[in-house]
Formats: structure tokens, C-alpha cells, sequence
């Protein structure tokens, strides 16, 4: 493989992008500590802390016309890294362009806090967002990048479990799906940039600590049935593509609707390390118009936004 597989938007970014991020204990401190730093933001938030170890940002629409749709959102970061901060622009944009309210969720990190921790933060803060004055509670769609929308999923997976409030969606951008993905060789792995195979054996070990995968890790439950209709997104130079496309095959064999948007020749976060590419925001547009079909949402497409790219049903 050579650089003209990779997506023409992406090509020289993916030259000096590393193909992973989080192998070891030593890089991820570092990591934290570089995302710890105190950035100015001009994006309007509000920090709310719901427990002792977890808090959410949240993002409100420029008008409120009454209980509306929301959006609760997971960041990236393997489990072991990112903030819901990082995410600032893509849920702004959510909340002004979709009328949304938005809450991003700041999760307990692996592998000081194993799993359920994160799950349960996710789950305190689904429980919030249902109860708000302003939010319809069956209008709620749950997503996420990465890491994120592997919570996104599990957390999808356990309100079906527990009937409870289900959400009415999930958008899962390039999910982080099952923890088998990683120790085989792989024909794209000299092209994959962010995210590699020793990152996401650190990332999954961290996080599953001593527990039964089959218990934690969406892409081993059997029973995918009675899911809320789903987005899945995903770049074909991507680590997590098989198992994103084996996952959407699964939903619709368990009866439920799934759409799975490809982009050629991407890999793992391009939307983030390039979001002002047209690609990205083509990427971008798809996810929209999942969100605004699946919650009823009337106001017209964002005129800044281009056509989606390629789907495939």
C-alpha cells in the first residue's frame, strides 16, 4: 500500500501522523497531561459535576421552543484518555444547527477506574439529561467517537437490558466495539494513524481490568435485538472498520435499522485531525441528517454543510 490509498483530503496529514497514541502507561500520562493544560474556549458550555469522580459539559441551542430533542454524547480516547471538552465543537455544532441539547459526558479513565466506571458515569448522565425541563425523553439519541461510542453501544445494550428509558438512536462514530480486534497482522496496519493494535490491546486491558469480556464489550453480547436504530461510520483505512461492519451486520440481522456510512481510504479520527477538509464535513452532514431524521427534527439542513459522502446499506 502507498500514501494514494489514503483519502486525497487526508494524505499528507497521514505522513506525519503516528499510527498510535497510548501503547504504555509512560504515553498516556503524557497525554493527560498535555490535555490538562488550560485552553481558552470561546464555544459556549456549562460544567456541571453530577457525581464525585464524573461531571458533563452542557451544551444548550440558541432558542428553546419548548422539550425538544438531545444528544448525550461520550468522547474518545481508549478508555484511558480525553476529556468531554475535546469535543467542544462538534457538540456546539450539534446543539446550534439541531436545535439539541447536549451532554457530553466527563467519564471515569481506565485503568485507575476499570470498567463498569466509565458505563455508570454514562448512565448517571443519561438519567440527568431524560430528567431536564427542556428535553423530551423519547426523543434521545446517544453517540460518540472512538472509545465513546463503544459506551455509546454498552450503554444502549444495558437500558434495553434494565427497561428503562431507551434511547430513540445511536450514533456510533468509528466505534470501539470489541476488545479481539488487534493481536492478528492486518493488510492495512501500515496505514493506520492515531489508533494501532498495541494501542487498543493497552486500551481494552485497561479498561476490562479483571472482568468477564463477554460481560463488558458490546460486540460479544449475542442479543443485539431491540436496539435503537443506529449510525456507524467508519474510514476504510480505519483499525476498527471489520469490526464496525460486522457489528452493523449483526444489528440489521437482529431486525434492527442500521446504516453504515464508508469513507474511503480514511483513517481512525480524520474528522478531528482535519475537520475543515471536505471529507470531514461531508462526514459530518451524514451524521446530521442520521440525528434529524431519527428524532423528528423539522429545521432544515445546515446550508454550511456539504452533500454526505458515500453510505453503504
Amino acid at each position: 500500500m502507498s500514501d494514494e490509498d489514503f483519502h486525497p483530503d487526508l494524505r499528507l496529514a497521514a505522513r506525519f501522523l503516528p499510527r498510535g497514541t497510548s501503547p504504555n502507561h509512560t504515553r498516556m500520562r503524557v497525554m493527560r497531561a498535555l490535555e490538562s493544560i488550560p485552553r481558552p474556549s470561546s464555544v459556549r458550555a456549562q460544567d456541571l459535576r453530577l457525581d464525585a469522580g464524573m461531571s458533563v459539559r452542557i451544551y444548550r441551542p440558541s432558542a428553546h421552543t419548548g422539550r425538544g430533542p438531545a444528544l448525550l454524547w461520550m468522547h474518545g480516547g481508549g478508555y484511558v484518555m480525553g476529556s468531554a471538552r475535546q469535543d467542544d465543537r462538534y457538540c456546539r455544532r450539534f446543539a446550534d444547527a439541531l436545535g439539541l441539547t447536549v451532554v457530553s459526558v466527563n467519564y471515569r479513565l481506565a485503568p485507575e477506574h476499570p470498567y463498569p466506571a466509565a458505563l455508570d458515569d454514562c448512565r448517571t448522565a443519561f438519567d440527568y439529561l431524560a430528567g431536564l425541563p427542556e428535553v423530551d425523553p423519547t426523543r434521545i439519541a446517544v453517540g460518540g467517537m472512538s472509545a465513546g461510542a463503544g459506551l455509546a453501544a454498552a450503554l444502549a445494550i444495558g437500558l434495553r437490558d434494565q427497561a428503562a428509558i431507551t434511547p430513540a438512536y445511536q450514533l456510533l462514530v468509528y466505534p470501539m466495539l470489541d476488545d479481539r480486534t488487534g493481536p492478528a497482522p492486518h493488510p492495512h496496519a501500515d496505514h493506520f494513524r492515531l489508533w494501532d493494535q498495541a494501542s487498543n490491546i493497552f486500551g481494552w486491558r485497561s479498561y476490562l481490568g479483571d472482568v468477564d469480556p463477554a460481560i463488558a464489550v458490546p460486540a460479544r453480547q449475542t442479543d443485539l435485538s431491540g436496539l435503537p436504530p443506529t449510525w456507524i461510520g467508519v474510514g476504510t483505512l480505519d483499525l476498527f472498520y471489520d469490526e464496525d461492519l460486522d457489528y452493523a451486520r449483526r444489528l440489521r440481522a437482529a431486525g434492527v435499522p442500521c446504516e453504515f456510512h464508508t469513507v474511503d481510504g480514511a483513517f481512525h479520527g480524520f474528522d478531528e485531525i482535519m475537520p475543515n477538509t471536505t471529507v470531514a464535513r461531508e462526514f459530518f452532514t451524514a451524521q446530521h441528517a442520521g440525528l434529524r431524521a431519527a428524532l423528528a427534527i423539522d429545521r432544515p439542513p445546515d446550508p454550511a454543510l456539504p452533500p454526505a459522502s458515500r453510505t453503504d446499506h
